[in-house]
This record gives structure tokens, C-alpha cells and sequence, in this order.
């Protein structure tokens, strides 16, 4: 097999992020996630081992699903305290010359119009290194502290999102046209009027109708990641994403979702491999075999069985305190991540609550690979050659010392192997992972925003409308 694989780094700026209980390992720094030398030390390791990015997850809200309150959450510290992600863009891209920064940033909790300004300030001060991670958020607890009702349903929330793209590709691609910024000294012009729009938005769901704030950014339109699964999900994933993340324990349903991704990206016009798909994974790597499983081993006895439950009753909506340990997971119908119940049920194997705990207290829902240099590069790129990922979004059991495990033993040997990067491409974050340029191509949807004194006279004929699944009109 010769596919490249790529690296991200899994994140989130509070205490064991997917590994909760294992803050209490003597070798684990997660608690020092407050620090900014805790992640301007991870951006210079992770550089050092060509990762591309580091993907900083994030939720508004907390996980209190599990045992009817946050209790357990509070107690495990089980992403609860969490700081914001965005702030941690600009000390980790000063300490750092390569890596992409990808933020998560809500559609349901962050009003576009000023969203636009942070993401294209963040480009800006990276010289176009960042990312955004679309997310349309699943708990209720947030959408109740943000002065809202509560969650709506699932679908709806992704209908809102695909008009909260609309307005975010109007701001960032189709305000300020190119030349637009003149800085021109002898004439005292700084910007030309006339080549900066309103971009004249009413939609169903937001009113925006004046001018982008900021000047075109490198990228405009920063990467975009998602990490959608469900229908609605992968819709959304296929119509926008350029990268994607999904979270699966089996190679099965990963390479299902492969092969929906790359086909309906292809029914929308788009280059089914301008989408890198990369899949989840925990990485616990020694020498030989025995010395990594001995290593899991002593992770294991720091893991949570409560905190895992916290996190997988968030997840699916489901309370597991009001199962038996022995009780297997039947499908449900919730408001929060559809396609992770669909998953647990659909896999073909019958997990009882006591084994998700189990599974997910170490790097969460994702494969954990258990091993030698040798064992781990032959299962990644067994798992490459048989999903059809482009990758791996690896999430940590401790910080950082599972980086420096992957860097030190895993990266070598795939290097050896010639399916690793060696250096880095210049340019911005999208002509690192495209060899393109700097800006979405022409078969992205935002593309056509770039017009947007066209775009405007299109939608003043149609009206006012409401946003459909999967694209624009």
C-alpha cells in the first residue's frame, strides 16, 4: 500500500478530553490545560512529528445525562471545567510555523455575523492555518444557558446550519473582492467602495445585510472539518466539509461511511477526494508488544467506569445508570448523536453497558491499537487499505506523553515504510493538505458566493426561501 497517512491530533482544552480518570496517572499533564505553555509545548512536539493539524473539539454545555445530573461529571472532571478553543489559536500558531489549528465553533450557539470576524481574524494571525470544525451541538444544557427553549430536533438543526454557511460563505468569499484593499499611499485610498459589498442576507433563520467586517483573509474561508455521521450529518459532511471525522470501533462501518461520503460528494459536483476523511484512534505504543500492553495495562487501572458512562450517555442521549452493567444497548431514538446509537446497534455485535464503559474510558468510541512500531503501522495501514481513510484523528490516553509515543516510535516506522510526510508543504493549511491553492476550489459550493452582486440578484427573483439540505439554490 502506498496512501500517504495523515496525523491530526485530537484535543479539548479541559482535563482528559476522551481518557476521563486518567488526570490521576503521576505522568499525565491534562490538568495543566489552563497553562498556555501546555499547548504551545504540544503545537512544537506535534510540528515535530509532521502532524497537520491540531483539532481542538469543544462543547457549550456539560454532560448531565448520566444519573439524571452533573454530579459525576463535576466529580471525574469528565469535560467539565472547559475552557474556550479559539484562544488557543494564536500562542500555538506563534510557537509553531506548520501545524493547522482547527477550532470548534456551533452553528446553534454563535451568530455568524460576528463568528465571520473571529474566524477571519484567526486566519489573519496565523498567515492561513486555520480551521473550523462545524458543529450543530447535541446538548440540551447549552442550548438552555444560551437563552434558548431547548435542543431542537436534529435535522432542524442541521437545516439552520446550511443557511448559517450561506451567510458565513457571503461574508468571507463575496464581500471584499479581490484587489479590494489598495493601500495605496499617493491617492489616500485604502480600500476601493466599489469593490466591497452588502451581502444583503434574509433568510429564515438570520438577517444580515451589510458588509463583512474584516478584509480577506489567506484562505477566505478557513478549512473546513465536520464530523457529522448521521443522515442529516453526512449530508451536510458531502456538501461542505473538506475534512472529516468519524468515530467508529470497527473497520466496517468506518469504510460504509467512506464510501457514502466520497459518493455523495461526487453526486454534488465535487472531487470525491477533495474530502480527507480521517477516522479516530487511540495509539498506545512501546518497543516490543509485551512493554505496550504492559503500558495499557497501567493506563487501565486510572480509567473511570462512571466517567466513560458520563460521556457515552451524553453522547447518545441515553442514561446507562438505569441499565444493569450486563444490559446490552438497543437502539434508541434521541435528540443528541443519532449516528453513534445507530452504530452501537447496527455493528452486528452486542455491547453490553459494561463494555462500552470499558472501551470507551481510553480515547473513547474509537479503535485502540496496542503494540510495537512494527504491530501499529501494520494495523493503521491495514486499516488505511481497508477503509479507504485518509487518516487518523488521534486522541490521547495521556498528555502528552501519547504524542510523544507516536512521534517517537510510530512516525519513524511509517517513514521507514514511505507512507508518512517527511517535510512540510508550504503555504497555508489548504495547500498543505490539498497541493492546491489557498482558497476553496471551484467545485465547493461557496465558490459561487465570490459573485455575490449575482447571487443577490438570483435570490431577489426566488424570494424569500428557506435553506435546503445539502446545498444552495
Amino acid at each position: 500500500m502506498t496512501k500517504t497517512i495523515r496525523f491530526n491530533a485530537f484535543e479539548s482544552n479541559c482535563v482528559g478530553h476522551q481518557s476521563p480518570g486518567l488526570w490521576r496517572h503521576p505522568r499525565d499533564r491534562s490538568w495543566e490545560y489552563k497553562d498556555l505553555d501546555y499547548w504551545t509545548e504540544l503545537a512544537t512536539l506535534l510540528e515535530s512529528g509532521i502532524f497537520d493539524s491540531v483539532f481542538v473539539a469543544d462543547i457549550i454545555g456539560y454532560n448531565d445525562v448520566y444519573r439524571g445530573g452533573l454530579d459525576e461529571a463535576l466529580r471525574g472532571g469528565v469535560q467539565i471545567p472547559m475552557n474556550d478553543p479559539l484562544q488557543l489559536v494564536n500562542p500555538m500558531a506563534m510557537a509553531t510555523k506548520h501545524i493547522g489549528i482547527g477550532i470548534t465553533a456551533s452553528t446553534n450557539f454563535e451568530h455568524p455575523y460576528t463568528f465571520a470576524r473571529r474566524l477571519s481574524t484567526a486566519d489573519h494571525h496565523t498567515k492561513g492555518r486555520v480551521a473550523w470544525n462545524i458543529v450543530t451541538s447535541y446538548l440540551e444544557s447549552g442550548a438552555k444557558n444560551t437563552g434558548q427553549d431547548g435542543l431542537t430536533a436534529h435535522d432542524h438543526r442541521y437545516a439552520r446550519a446550511e443557511e448559517y454557511l450561506e451567510v458565513v460563505y457571503k461574508l468571507l468569499e463575496g464581500s471584499w473582492e479581490d484587489g479590494a484593499v489598495q493601500r495605496d499611499r499617493e491617492s489616500g485610498v485604502f480600500a476601493d467602495p466599489a469593490k466591497i459589498h452588502e451581502i444583503g442576507h434574509k433568510g429564515k433563520y438570520f438577517n444580515v445585510p451589510g458588509y463583512h467586517l474584516c478584509e480577506p483573509s489567506p484562505q477566505r474561508t478557513p478549512v473546513l472539518f465536520q464530523a457529522g455521521a448521521s443522515g442529516a450529518g453526512k449530508v451536510f459532511a458531502a456538501g461542505h466539509a473538506e475534512s472529516v471525522f468519524i468515530a467508529a470501533p470497527i473497520k466496517e462501518a468506518i469504510a460504509a461511511y467512506v464510501r457514502d461520503i466520497r459518493q455523495s460528494a461526487a453526486a454534488r459536483g465535487r472531487n470525491p477526494h477533495d474530502v480527507k476523511i480521517h477516522a479516530m484512534a487511540t495509539i498506545i505504543v512501546d518497543e516490543t508488544d509485551a512493554k505496550a500492553r504492559a503500558k495499557y495495562k497501567d493506563y487501565a487501572k486510572y480509567a473511570s467506569y462512571d466517567g466513560a458512562l458520563v460521556l457515552m450517555s451524553a453522547w447518545t442521549g441515553i442514561d446507562f445508570s438505569s441499565y444493569r452493567p450486563t444490559d446490552t444497548v438497543k437502539k434508541v431514538k434521541t435528540n443528541a448523536i443519532t449516528s453513534f446509537v445507530e452504530r452501537l446497534s447496527d455493528d452486528g455485535h452486542a455491547w453490553t453497558i459494561e463494555e462500552l464503559a470499558k472501551w470507551g474510558g481510553i480515547g473513547g468510541i474509537g479503535p485502540l491499537f496496542v503494540g510495537s512500531p512494527s504491530t501499529i503501522a501494520d494495523l493503521l495501514q491495514e486499516w488505511v487499505e481497508e477503509t479507504d481513510v485518509d487518516g487518523f484523528n488521534l486522541a490521547y490516553a495521556l498528555a502528552h506523553e501519547t504524542f510523544t509515543d507516536v512521534i517517537g516510535y510510530v512516525v519513524p516506522e511509517l517513514q521507514r515504510r514511505g507512507v508518512y510526510p517527511t517535510t512540510y508543504t508550504e503555504g497555508t493549511l489548504r495547500e498543505k493538505l490539498f497541493g492546491a491553492g489557498p482558497l476553496l476550489p471551484e467545485t465547493h459550493p461557496a465558490h459561487r458566493f465570490r459573485d455575490i452582486e449575482r447571487v443577490k440578484r438570483e435570490q431577489a427573483q426566488l424570494g424569500e426561501r428557506e435553506p435546503r439540505m445539502g446545498g444552495f439554490r
